[in-house]
């Protein structure tokens, strides 16, 4: 079940760095301007409040899938009410930071018009 969907809107010019890194930020408009060079700009469209990010659940990113490994604290509520998580994609020895995700399945591209899913298979 989908239980948050968005469409990429902008991709920041650090945003490719990042994602080389294997870090994708998601924020939702309207964002910081401190943060808007290094993030994925997405408008959500569709969310459930009857479920929230939990390991095992799929992040689609343009059609490329990835699996959560693992959620911070505040992950759930970040994402929520900013439309903001960090994913640390294929970095298992990464910190969990309490607004991080981590996730596995290689690094996807999002480009403006992508569709960004996140769905329970709970």
């Amino acid at each position: 079940m989908t239980y948050y969907r968005t469409t990429v809107t902008g991709v920041g010019p650090e945003a490719g760095d990042m994602l080389a890194a294997g870090v994708l930020i998601l924020y939702a408009e309207p964002l910081p301007d401190a943060l808007a060079d290094v993030s994925v700009v997405h408008r959500p469209e569709d969310r459930s409040a009857a479920l929230t990010i939990g390991v095992g659940d799929v992040v689609s990113v343009g059609g490329h899938e990835l699996s959560v490994t693992a959620v911070g604290e505040i992950a759930a509520k970040n994402l929520d009410e900013l439309g903001h998580v960090v994913l640390y994609v294929d970095q298992p020895d990464q910190k969990l930071l309490p607004g991080a995700v981590h996730a596995a399945g290689g690094v996807p591209d999002p480009r403006p018009g992508h569709v960004i899913e996140f769905r329970s298979l709970r």
